[in-house]
């Protein structure tokens, strides 16, 4: 009893923060919309969704709260991270797709083996580079994306303001050293539902 009681007040404060949407940036890290080609409108909506999933996962399992991600951009989801079996990642999809208002689920997440420091410690360092390398690169707008690394895999997600600037992040992205290969979800401005005026 006292533990519903606990997960439906951090819920309670959790989805609290809906307000505050509008001067964050497009993964929630406090850029200024201005950089943000969605509508506000567009923006919220995205966070309202992402907020519901994070609820309905932390209800399905407390676990999964911090070890998966997930990520809305213009009413398509994005879901990262490691889980215990496939069952999990079935469920965890669904769940996705049950959300209100979604157009697509964009499901990467891996199933959880043995720690290997290493292969963590090169991950990271993988996404660091690139993530450097999207700053440095005056042609590419980078708190438009977000990157993970997993078994030296790059995983891409974000919005591209043009063509142009899409080819630009692939191209870098593929001249990170050991990278294995590049999974991009990027999409452009011209794509999405509603856009700024």
């Amino acid at each position: 009893m006292k533990s519903k009681f606990f997960i439906i007040l951090f819920l309670s404060f959790f989805l609290s923060g809906c307000g505050g949407v509008s001067t964050k940036g497009i993964f929630g890290t406090g850029v200024s919309i201005a950089f943000d080609p969605r509508s506000v409108g567009t923006q919220i909506d995205d966070s309202i969704m992402q907020k519901s999933l994070s609820a309905k996962i932390l209800l399905y399992d407390k676990s999964y709260f911090l070890s998966v991600k997930t990520k809305v951009l213009d009413g398509r989801i994005f879901i990262t991270g490691k889980v215990q079996d496939p069952e999990d990642k079935l469920k965890l999809t669904k769940l996705a797709w049950e959300t209100l208002g979604v157009r697509s689920v964009r499901n990467d997440i891996k199933i959880k083996e043995k720690f290997n420091f290493k292969q963590s410690a090169r991950d990271i360092l993988i996404t660091s580079q690139l993530r450097t390398a999207l700053i440095i690169n005056k042609n590419i707008k980078a708190t438009n994306y977000q990157i993970d690394t997993y078994k030296k895999k790059i995983y891409l997600y974000g919005i591209a303001m043009s063509s142009a600037e899409k080819d630009l992040v692939l191209k870098e992205a593929k001249e990170i050293l050991d990278v294995k290969d590049v999974i991009a979800s990027i999409i452009l401005v011209d794509d999405l539902r509603i856009q700024k005026n």
